[in-house]
């Protein structure tokens, strides 16, 4: 069974491109040495954004949560207002065409 992580965020305004070269340089090469990371998918409308992550099991996203995530949330803090939202899902369904 796997699990969901979805991160809820703000950017600062006009942030939106430096955000997308620090998930880029910094962020990504990071979580896929991730134990347990299945897929992420970041999504940004304007200044906010979305950020799920799909990992095997709990035990994988709180073990990122807990040693990486500070990591990647001190390295994105430059561009975010505020703290971001964290929601988890204990049940994913994939749709594959």
């Amino acid at each position: 069974m796997s699990f969901a992580r979805n991160v809820h965020f703000t950017l600062k305004s006009g942030q939106a491109d430096e955000f997308n070269r620090l998930m880029d340089k910094e962020v990504l090469p990071i979580m896929n040495k991730e134990k347990g990371l299945k897929q992420d998918l970041t999504v940004l409308s304007k200044d906010t954004g979305m950020s799920l992550s799909v990992w095997d099991d709990r035990a994988s996203a709180e073990r990122y949560n807990a040693q990486t995530y500070p990591q990647v949330l001190k390295t994105l803090e430059p561009v975010l207002v505020g703290t971001p939202r964290i929601e988890t899902f204990d049940k994913t369904l994939t749709l594959v065409r």
